[in-house]
């Protein structure tokens, strides 16, 4: 099943929820009642307010400029416009050095361990060697998942007894992937969010580990977050990027989420790119984001 397949089958929920409102909508007429009721309709997709508004205005300027009157070109001109909002930066991983690392972070529950579990697997596919840091040292049994995980997909993992310093589970890890001649390195990071500083603190401590321990390589900060908390997901989104230098995101559960206009909402107003989505529980169901083939499916 391609990438589309795979989104539209994951977004079933959400078009449940929209699809008969699309329908409907793009079977009247272009006039003030449609503009209203397709800011209505996008709102309860979780789309958020002001992305939107700004959205359903592009929309308004880009009927008028280019004087379209069918019903079936509007809805193409949305999916462009849809397309470009989440057009917000690079989709792909940037994995060009020996070792690159790929930092995780997000609360506890979002999926963060298995989308490690499934980008690990995914990555070794694509024949690169692998290896997880189970830095998350705080949570009881968050190494034995990623443990569990390490098995699936059969790449190694490096850990240390529960309550150990994070930092020196990735000076391990790194250590270890210097002399295994590793590609990336996936570092689990604990999911409390005590406040900012805490968080900071941490990040920075593994950050320095990183720079001493494999200067220049290349690295991504990937912030998972669950799509089926919608609004809620997108605050966890902005503390995040405001304690750590979020690079992309990853959205979990979308295939279980009625609202899956949450990632036009994140893209837009954190303008960082979706680079993965969880469509499902099997190991191959984390998908490299592609933005024109979600409008289409979304709509």
């Amino acid at each position: 099943m391609g990438f589309f397949e795979k989104i539209k089958a994951g977004l079933t929920r959400t078009r449940e929820n929209l699809g008969h409102s699309f329908d409907s909508l793009f079977a009247g007429e272009l006039d003030d009642d449609f503009y209203d009721e397709l800011e209505e309709t996008l709102i309860l997709g979780d789309m958020g307010v002001e992305t939107t508004l700004k959205a359903v205005e592009a929309l308004r300027c880009r009927v008028k400029a280019e004087k379209i009157k069918e019903m079936g070109a509007a809805r193409a001109c949305l999916r462009q416009i849809l397309t470009e909002m989440l057009q917000v930066g690079e989709a792909s991983l940037k994995l060009d050095t020996a070792p690159s690392v790929v930092l995780f972070i997000g609360v506890n529950g979002v999926g963060k361990t298995t989308t490690i579990g499934k980008l690990s697997a995914r990555l070794k596919g694509e024949g690169k060697r692998v290896l997880m840091a189970a830095a998350d040292t705080f949570r009881a049994a968050a190494a034995d998942q990623l443990e569990v995980w390490s098995g699936r997909s059969g790449v190694d993992i490096v850990r240390q007894h529960e309550g150990a310093d994070p930092a020196a589970v990735v000076f391990d890890a790194l250590t270890a992937a210097k002399a295994r001649k590793t590609d990336v390195v996936l570092i689990d990071t604990a999911g409390r969010l005590h406040n900012k500083q805490n968080l900071m603190n941490e990040l920075n401590k593994i950050s320095r580990v990183v720079d001493r321990e494999a200067p220049g390589c290349a690295r991504e900060t990937l912030l998972v977050l669950d799509a089926t908390t919608g609004q809620n997901g997108l605050i966890q989104a902005k503390q995040f990027k405001e304690a750590a230098g979020v690079t992309g995101i990853v959205l979990t559960k979308l295939d279980g989420s009625a609202k899956g206009g949450i990632v036009i909402a994140i893209a837009q107003e954190l303008q960082v790119p979706v680079k993965y989505i969880g469509v499902g529980e099997g190991i191959d169901d984390l998908m490299p984001f592609e933005a024109e083939a979600f409008a289409e499916a979304l709509l």
